[in-house]
């Protein structure tokens, strides 16, 4: 057995102390709730935005370079996010990140109200994704804290089910506010989402970090950088999951805006349909969120992380072939219950086997070298879909994708351990 697949056996087994249902833990239950609730904001968005763009300029190009810009924004920030993070209160910049999307989301609708203002978009969408970077490091190294370590595939798991949950009616309910008031009315429904979720974790109590917990004072932030890269470096399964999801993340940051173009564009429908087959896409999250804690029991990291990647590449190809709506829905949603299998997969992973000190400049490294060449990639995706169709486009990034499965099997995730 490796190095790595000792490290992963070695963490499965450790189980928490307590052992009440999820459901029925005070903390966990308000902080599932504020999740849930930013979540379904946040799929406004994740449909407003594009359709905002793509009513006022027509181009899917134009929608990939908002895209791309949001991804440099991220990528930026999970630079340093880690550091941040293993230094302060994380309970309190889960919040005050909450309140900065709020305010800067509700800008849009004000400012939409004299008339399209794309520049705003392409200020405000790299703040927030950047403050969600912030965020979303900070959440990771929540959730340990308030479950322990042998529940964390458990809780990801619920946590990532009602969260899709929540996309199956955020992105249905951003369509129908879309088509009958405007995107730039639901972008307003995904600021009020992050007052309500600033809420809720203010009832929620994170376990206090022992000093040895936190990133020593007086050390430089470059430093304190270095060492996360350095921890997932050397870590043989970790340094081979970061560089093959590099690669995915550059082939699929796009898929969002390739998955609207080819609706409208290509299919000529309205943005009603849209918001229909993403929330029955979300409906694949749900599922692959619920079957992961299972899938990984009986098959162990390994095989469940490779084989859902492989199943992504395939639905990936399909999509630009699709020429009906619940083929597309479909697709789409087998495609998101394989994305969130391996997210959920890595994701635990990561957070049963690197040390509590460490846990948010490692979970700041790994998604930064992930996303470091996504936003190229979503450039480069819509520019090919709007010149060379997204049929072709979506056959060769699908079959690189499958193509990222195959390269997995020569590499020690394939022996990464069972739990």
């Amino acid at each position: 057995m490796t190095y790595g697949a000792r490290r992963v056996a070695r963490a499965v087994r450790e189980r928490p102390a307590d052992g009440q249902p999820l459901w029925r833990q005070r903390d966990f239950g308000f902080f599932w709730l504020a999740q849930t609730l930013s979540v379904l904001g946040d799929s406004f968005s994740l449909v407003a935005l594009p359709l905002l763009v793509l009513q006022a300029t027509g181009s899917v190009a134009r929608m990939g370079l908002l895209t791309g810009a949001g991804g440099a924004a991220m990528v930026l920030a999970a630079v340093f996010a880690g550091v941040v993070v293993d230094r302060v209160d994380r309970r309190k910049l889960l919040i005050a990140c909450d309140l900065v999307r709020m305010v800067l989301y509700g800008l849009v609708p004000l400012v939409w109200l004299a008339g399209p203002r794309l520049w705003l978009l392409y200020v405000v969408l790299p703040l927030c994704e950047a403050v969600g970077m912030l965020f979303a490091v900070g959440y990771v190294t929540v959730v340990r804290g308030l479950v322990g370590t042998g529940r964390l595939t458990e809780a990801n798991g619920r946590l990532n089910a009602t969260a899709a949950a929540a996309g199956v009616l955020g992105p249905l309910g951003a369509g129908l506010v879309a088509a009958w008031a405007g995107p730039a009315n639901a972008v307003a429904v995904d600021a009020a989402s992050y007052a309500v979720s600033a809420s809720c974790l203010l009832l929620v109590r994170v376990r206090e970090r022992a000093g040895d917990d936190r990133s020593p004072k007086g050390t430089s932030m470059w430093r304190d950088l270095r060492t996360g890269v350095s921890y997932l470096v050397r870590h043989p399964v970790l340094r081979s999951v970061t560089g093959l999801l590099a690669v995915f993340s550059f082939l699929s940051l796009g898929i969002n805006d390739l998955l609207i173009y080819h609706l409208k564009h290509d299919l000529g429908h309205d943005d009603g349909t849209v918001g229909t087959v993403l929330a029955v896409g979300a409906v694949g999250t749900i599922a692959g969120a619920l079957l992961v804690a299972r899938l990984r029991r009986r098959l162990g990291f390994g095989p469940t992380w490779i084989g859902s990647i492989a199943v992504c590449g395939a639905a990936f190809a399909g999509l630009g072939r699709a020429g009906t709506v619940p083929a597309v829905a479909a697709l789409s949603a087998v495609y998101l219950a394989c994305v969130g299998v391996a997210g959920t997969c890595s994701m635990s992973l990561r957070q049963e086997i690197t040390p509590e000190s460490l846990l948010g400049r490692v979970t700041s490294a790994h998604w930064t070298l992930q996303y470091s060449l996504a936003p190229v990639g979503a450039a480069v995706l819509t520019w090919a879909a709007e010149r060379y169709g997204t049929t072709r486009v979506a056959a060769v990034a699908g079959a690189c994708c499958t193509l990222i499965a195959v390269a997995g099997l020569c590499t020690p995730i394939r022996r990464a351990g069972r739990g």
